[in-house]
């Protein structure tokens, strides 16, 4: 289990220069159904949103309040910082780390990621005005943002995503404890060679399979159950870091103050990564791949958002995979337990794309368990009929707050599993 900061009472989209600004702050799990129960200093800074200035830069974090279960609902007052009243816009940032606005899912051997803080948050832009309208600092930001950090792969550029979230309690725009969980895994295998001690051997047929179908060029990947983009964003900065051709990249402050123009390369790769959810998910997805486009090499890696309902029969693009799927990708699919008929019958079509004669494609999955029902999903895989069968295997897991020994957090990991698909 992971806990979260986020804004209860968000900041409101505008305010005057003088005027305070009003914010609840909340540290809850990701479906905000359980509060954080522990003592925890949280900071605030503030960035700069201007592209006419170069020279405002971020403030120094400064503690904004000592956060505990009693006081979760207390409401907080702030004001812009002064000196830089030419700035026409300013980001909150919240964070129980004085020293790290980001969420570093390079959390390397010892899986460190959301062990002992809560992630950061960062509000939507707060436009600065100096006379206030009759609607001034009533409308409240509907959206935030959270910067994740997939570590260096060169010596000169460390990759840094950037995903937005509603603050709506709609499941499909916020982050899941799985998709961090499972980008932190990938950051992780991408970067060991398969030399990952305890989770990766390069003795491992099964992980060798998973690394070939990830990570060499012109693959073809499809992402079920998407949601904000989070699994398929990190794999596809990852390809381009370590697949395509490097690129240079602009730095953290440019990427959160500026929207740098998308990287391009002439090199061709014929593969794709196909990150699929309902409509309603569709404006959202599309605007965490546009927000991140500059760390994408070239078309073949960046995520293209589709329309996939397991409910119905598979859309015609996916048959440009048809013979050619080399992996399907998902994360937190299971929460729904009345979909396992429709998911199981989606997962056949799409391992039926390559027909017998050719490798099938491979499966990664992120889960955490929140109803042990859930696990009758492993069953209904090995048994799909129209000749084909998916055996789960577990090669690893992220623990969150506490880690493995660590109380309550510590007993619900996001658990990586690899299936692979047999022939009956």
């Amino acid at each position: 289990m992971y806990y979260y900061i986020s804004f209860l009472k968000p900041p409101p989209i505008q305010a005057t220069l003088s005027s305070s600004i009003l914010i609840t702050p909340q540290i809850a799990n990701d479906l905000r159904t359980e509060s954080f129960q522990t003592e925890m200093d949280l900071f605030y800074s503030w960035y700069p949103v201007d592209p006419n200035s170069r020279t405002a830069k971020p403030t120094k974090p400064i503690k904004l309040t000592t956060y505990r279960p009693e006081n979760a609902y207390k409401e907080m007052k702030l004001t812009f910082p002064s000196g830089n009243r030419d700035v026409q816009a300013w980001r909150l940032v919240l964070t129980a780390d004085s020293e790290r606005t980001f969420i570093d899912l390079d959390s390397g051997l010892d899986d460190t990621l959301g062990r002992a803080l809560p992630f950061p948050v960062m509000s939507m832009p707060i436009s600065a005005t100096k006379n206030a309208g009759k609607d001034t600092g009533k409308k409240k930001q509907e959206s935030i943002e959270r910067l994740y950090r997939l570590g260096r792969f060169d010596d000169e550029n460390t990759l840094l995503l950037r995903i937005m979230e509603q603050t709506a309690f709609d499941l499909d725009k916020k982050i899941w404890d799985s998709g961090i969980g499972l980008a932190s895994w990938l950051v992780s295998f991408a970067k060991s060679n398969l030399n990952m001690e305890g989770e990766i051997a390069s003795s491992n047929s099964l992980l060798n399979t998973l690394q070939q179908a990830l990570f060499s060029p012109s693959r073809r990947i499809i992402e079920l159950g998407a949601g904000t983009g989070m699994v398929s964003l990190t794999l596809g900065a990852l390809r381009s870091a370590t697949v395509s051709p490097k690129s240079s990249s602009p730095s953290a402050v440019d990427r959160i103050s500026h929207s740098p123009a998308e990287s391009e390369t002439t090199e061709e790769d014929k593969g794709c990564i196909i990150t699929t959810d309902l409509p309603s998910a569709m404006p959202l997805l599309e605007q965490n791949i546009s927000l991140n486009r500059h760390l994408f090499s070239n078309l073949s890696t960046r995520p293209r958002p589709e329309i996939l309902d397991w409910d119905k029969e598979l859309p015609e693009y996916t048959q440009e995979l048809q013979e050619n799927l080399d992996a399907i990708v998902m994360a937190d699919v299971t929460y729904n337990t009345s979909s396992f008929p429709a998911l199981i019958r989606t997962l056949s079509n799409l391992i039926n794309l390559n027909p017998p004669s050719l490798p099938p494609p491979i499966i990664l999955l992120g889960y955490k368990e929140r109803d042990s029902a859930e696990r009758t999903l492993w069953d209904m895989a090995a048994n799909i009929e129209d000749g084909a069968g998916i055996r789960f295997n577990r090669v690893g897991e992220r623990w969150g707050f506490g880690g493995a020994d660590g109380g309550e957090g510590g007993r619900s990991p996001v658990e990586i599993w690899i299936g692979e698909v047999f022939r009956k």
